[in-house]
C-alpha cells in the first residue's frame, strides 16, 4: 500500500471515529458504542494461537441484536471434527506434498484419530459440494487426467 501523506483538509487518523459492523444487521456503528460476547463455534480458528480456536467474538449494535447472535450460537451445534478440520488446514498452510498424518497430528495439536477424524470430515464437505456444484473434488485421489 502507498502512504500518500496526511488528508489536504489537515484531519488525521486521530479524529476519525473508528467503527466496525454489527454481525446481525452490518450496520456500521462506532466502537464505543459496539456490544460484545463470546460465543463457542466450531467453525472459528484463531489466526495464531490454537488455544483460542472453538471461540468466536460477536459484536452487535444493541441488545436485542446481541441477545438473537447469542441465541443462534446457543442453538448451532459445535461439531468437534469441523474444528479439527481446520486445525489440521491451518497446520498444513505451508506445507507442500504429502504429509503423514502423524505429522499433521503432531503439527495441528491433535491426536492421530482427531486428524484423521478432521481429514475425514473435510473429505465428507468436498464431496458434498461436488455432488451439488459439479467439477473434480480435490480429495478423490485420481491422478489420470
Amino acid at each position: 500500500m502507498e502512504d500518500i501523506g496526511p488528508p489536504a483538509d489537515g484531519s488525521s487518523a486521530d479524529d476519525v471515529e473508528a467503527l466496525d459492523l454489527c454481525d446481525h444487521c452490518g450496520q456500521a456503528v462506532p466502537e464505543t458504542d459496539l456490544l460484545s460476547a463470546l460465543v463457542p463455534d466450531s467453525s472459528a480458528l484463531h489466526p495464531t494461537d490454537p488455544n483460542l480456536d472453538g471461540k468466536r467474538v460477536i459484536i452487535a449494535c444493541s441488545v436485542d441484536h446481541l441477545a438473537e447472535l447469542v441465541a443462534y450460537y446457543r442453538h448451532r451445534v459445535f461439531v468437534p471434527e469441523e474444528q479439527w478440520a481446520g486445525r489440521v488446514c491451518r497446520a498444513l498452510t505451508d506445507c507442500d506434498g504429502p504429509v503423514p498424518l502423524g505429522t499433521v497430528a503432531r503439527l495441528s495439536g491433535l491426536s492421530v484419530r482427531q486428524a484423521e477424524q478432521g481429514v475425514e470430515w473435510h473429505n465428507a464437505r468436498a464431496r458434498e459440494w461436488q455432488a451439488r456444484y459439479g467439477g473434480r473434488a480435490a480429495t478423490d485421489g485420481d491422478d489420470d487426467e
